[in-house]
C-alpha cells in the first residue's frame, strides 16, 4: 500500500525541529565549555576582578573555551565550590587548600604556585610605638584577616605561639578582619593596636600609597612558608590539566601580556608545586587547634 506524502507544511516542520534540536544541543555543549575560576575573598571583590581579567583572557585563548570568574562570599565558599564541582580550579591559600584536599578526601590538586609562595611571609603590623616585638602584644587588642587565611591567621598564630603567646588567653581582644586589606584599615583607624596580614598585600599598599609606613608599620615578619597555590579537582581530564599547568609555566615577564598578568597577580613568575609541599601548613594547622 503506498505511504501518503507528506504535506509541505509537515516536512517545514520537520526540518525546524530538527535545527531547534541541534541549536539546543549546541548550546549545551557550549555551557560545558565554560572554565569556572574562583578564588579566597582575601581582598575586596572589586580587587580581585581586577586581578583576574586579564589572566582569565589568557586562558581562554590558551584552552579554547571560556572561562569565567565566579566570586565566592568567603574561604569556606570556596572550598566547597571545588568539591561540589561548581568550580573548576581556584586560588587557594596553603590552609584552605588543606582544608579542601581534607574535605574531598584526597581530590583535589594543586598544580601551580608563584615562585614567591615557597616562602611566603607574614606581617605584623601596629600605629602604636609602644609595640615593637610580638611579647608587647600581651594586653592589647589585635586583628586577624579571616578565620581560614593562611597568612592572616594560621600562620601569625602560630608564630605566636612557638613565641609562647596565647592570642586568646594573652590578648585583650582578638577579632578577625575578613581580608588583609581590612586588617591594614583596622589598625590604621585605631580600632585596634595590631593585626597581621600577607606581605604581598601589605607591600601593594605601600607601593599605591594607600598606607604611609610611617604611621603603620612593620614590628614583626614571620619565617617563610609555602602559601598560595592554583588548584583543580582531581577528576579535571589530564590534557586539559596539563594545557592549563603549561598556561601557567609559559607566562614571561618579558612580553607585555605575561608581564600585566604576572604583575597583577604580584608573582615573578609560576612553578609547578604538589601537595606534599603543603605538610607544614597542615601539621602547624592542627597544633593550632584549627583542624580536627
Amino acid at each position: 500500500m503506498k505511504r501518503p506524502a507528506l504535506s509541505s507544511s509537515f516536512k517545514r516542520f520537520a526540518q525546524l525541529t530538527v535545527a531547534a534540536t541541534a541549536i539546543a544541543l549546541a548550546g549545551i555543549a557550549n555551557a560545558q565549555q565554560v572554565f569556572r575560576v574562583s578564588a579566597i575573598p582575601d581582598e575586596a571583590p572589586t580587587e580581585l576582578q581586577r586581578k583576574f581579567k586579564p589572566l582569565g583572557n589568557y586562558l581562554e585563548q590558551k584552552l579554547g573555551m571560556k572561562v569565567e570568574f565566579v566570586p565566592v562570599t568567603d574561604y569556606a565558599a570556596s572550598v566547597e565550590g571545588l568539591v561540589n564541582k561548581k568550580l573548576d580550579m581556584v586560588w587557594f591559600g596553603g590552609f584552605t587548600f588543606v582544608q579542601a584536599k581534607i574535605r574531598s578526601n584526597n581530590k583535589v590538586i594543586p598544580i601551580v604556585q608563584r615562585e614567591e609562595d615557597e616562602k611566603f611571609r607574614s606581617v605584623f603590623i601596629t600605629a602604636s610605638p609602644a609595640i615593637n616585638s610580638l611579647a608587647d602584644l600581651k594586653g592589647k587588642t589585635f586583628t586577624f584577616g579571616s578565620e581560614s587565611s593562611t597568612s592572616g591567621h594560621l600562620m601569625p598564630r602560630s608564630f605566636l605561639l612557638a613565641a609562647n603567646i596565647n592570642p586568646d588567653a594573652d590578648m585583650k581582644r582578638v577579632a578577625f578582619s575578613g581580608a588583609h586589606d581590612a586588617t591594614v584599615a583596622a589598625v590604621a583607624s585605631g580600632k585596634v593596636d595590631a593585626g597581621a596580614l600577607n606581605i604581598s598585600v601589605w607591600e601593594k599598599l605601600v607601593s599605591q600609597g594607600k598606607i604611609d609606613p610611617k604611621s603603620v608599620r612593620v614590628f614583626y615578619t614571620t619565617p617563610g612558608y609555602y602559601d598560595y597555590n592554583w588548584t583543580v579537582r582531581s577528576d579535571m581530564d589530564p590534557a586539559l590539566r596539563k594545557k592549563l599547568t603549561d598556561a601557567f609555566l609559559a607566562l614571561n615577564p618579558n612580553d607585555a601580556q605575561g608581564k600585566e598578568i604576572l604583575d597583577l597577580q604580584r608573582a615573578s613568575r609560576f612553578i609547578p608545586t604538589k601537595t606534599e609541599n603543603y605538610e607544614q601548613i597542615e601539621k602547624a594547622a592542627r597544633n593550632a587547634g584549627l583542624l580536627k
